[in-house]
């Protein structure tokens, strides 16, 4: 594309355009299902790089969207400038204050990898390759959300460059409005650059995976729901009915306990009942070990992701998830939820009433969109619609993860903070 050619002349960053070697990888997104058809790819060099970007595209009338990795991608970036941060790649914690600070390109690794020599622990979820900030400014729903609420929660201060270039630190005192946006609302207000945020206590955690054959699907099925019926906050359990590609049917469990190894095997004795067991990798683990759980992919792939929050898993509610076969999909999760998150949050999600989220996910088919429908409708009596921002899918909108009252307060943010709507979010508040 022509007209910016003189891009390169503006930032210190690697710049790619269409017909550059290495563009049409660096467009993509992390789920390679979904097209970006960009105007053009800068890795910013650092804070100033990322204002000068901003500065050049609202000059030349062009939107700018920031994907630290690509996850969350949503689509509709026609003609966008993508703003990739991977060199923004400060870690510091302090460990007096129980703090961390991390530039725009950190991963979770990374921070879990600072923190714990420290006996603390941010806020991650499942895999540790997703990014910090893109995953706090969608709220933030991992592991430890039950004790310690969302990870946008824990945020004290963004780094942030604004639509007209300018560089700030918005914290609570700084700008109420801003703040409060940038804590679970979405990527759209201004762009981050770095964020820091309160570390939490872990001095020991005990975690892992059982699986079995799909055969015993009711009976792990229902150890979770006694597991789960009064759990303590420290304690996280997750359901999962996989079929791998090429492997037989299973059914496992994810667990993670804040605490001491022979309390949190305690609290999952219900599972040791259950004949048969395929693996169990339940062992007091490092902090660092989080991925290890579920052992996501690492490196990119296509994929088509729904997810619903539930308002009970009663009987009813089992003999649906259990009245087919998996297949299509590679996976249908089922994450207890509660404990911090029922309680009050100053963020645009605030609290969550729903005990249980659903999470299916397979590789992109029809058959596989119309297996999530059908499982979803099934549903239909324990799904209310509303759902986390992260858990967002391409076609849906933030209308799904926000009351209209929460709605109406972003876009009015919105307004006053990029009124040209130059800074796009993978889910935007704006029309």
């Amino acid at each position: 594309m022509k007209k910016l050619d003189d891009l390169r002349s503006r930032v210190r960053g690697q710049v790619l355009l269409d017909g550059d070697d290495g563009f049409e990888q660096a467009r993509q997104p992390w789920n390679r299902a979904i097209d970006q058809p960009v105007a053009a790819v800068v890795a910013a060099a650092d804070a100033a790089d990322v204002a000068a970007l901003v500065r050049y595209a609202r000059d030349r009338g062009l939107p700018v969207s920031a994907q630290p990795t690509g996850h969350g991608a949503s689509g509709g970036l026609d003609g966008v400038i993508l703003l990739r941060t991977a060199r923004l790649d400060e870690v510091t914690v302090d460990a007096a204050a129980r703090t961390a600070r991390v530039g725009a390109g950190v991963l979770w690794g990374r921070v879990q990898a600072a923190a714990a020599p420290y006996g603390l622990t941010g806020l991650p979820g499942s895999s540790p390759v997703v990014g910090v900030v893109g995953y706090t400014l969608g709220g933030g729903l991992g592991w430890f959300a039950r004790r310690y609420g969302w990870a946008a929660d824990s945020v004290t201060a963004f780094d942030v460059v604004d639509a007209d270039g300018g560089q700030s630190r918005v914290t609570a005192g700084s700008d109420p409005d801003l703040f409060w946006a940038l804590r679970g609302g979405g990527g759209g207000f201004a762009l981050v650059t770095a964020i820091e945020f309160g570390l939490h206590p872990a001095p020991a955690l005990y975690g892992g995976r059982v699986v079995w054959p799909a055969g015993q699907a009711s009976a792990v099925l229902d150890a979770f729901r006694q597991i789960t019926a009064d759990a303590p906050d420290e304690l996280t359990v997750w359901a999962d009915l996989l079929q791998f590609p090429g492997a037989p049917p299973m059914v496992g469990i994810d667990a993670t306990y804040l605490g001491d190894a022979a309390e949190g095997a305690a609290l999952l004795k219900p599972l040791d009942r259950i004949e048969g067991p395929i693996s169990d990798t339940r062992a007091p683990m490092p902090l660092t070990d989080l991925g290890s759980i579920t052992a996501e992919p690492t490196d990119p792939s296509p994929g088509i992701a729904r997810g619903e929050l539930l308002t009970a898993l009663d009987d009813a509610a089992v003999r649906v998830l259990l009245a087919d076969p998996v297949d299509p999909l590679i996976s249908v999760q089922i994450r207890h939820l509660g404990g911090a998150l029922t309680r009050p949050s100053d963020s645009p999600h605030g609290p969550l009433s729903e005990p249980y989220g659903l999470n299916l996910y397979g590789r992109p088919s029809e058959a596989v969109r119309a297996r999530q429908h059908d499982l979803v409708h099934a549903l239909k009596a324990y799904v209310r619609g509303r759902k986390p921002y992260t858990t967002l899918a391409p076609g849906e909108t933030v209308a799904a993860a926000f009351t209209p009252q929460t709605l109406a307060r972003l876009q009015d943010i919105k307004r006053r903070h990029d009124p040209g709507n130059l800074i796009r979010a993978n889910f935007p508040v704006s029309p």
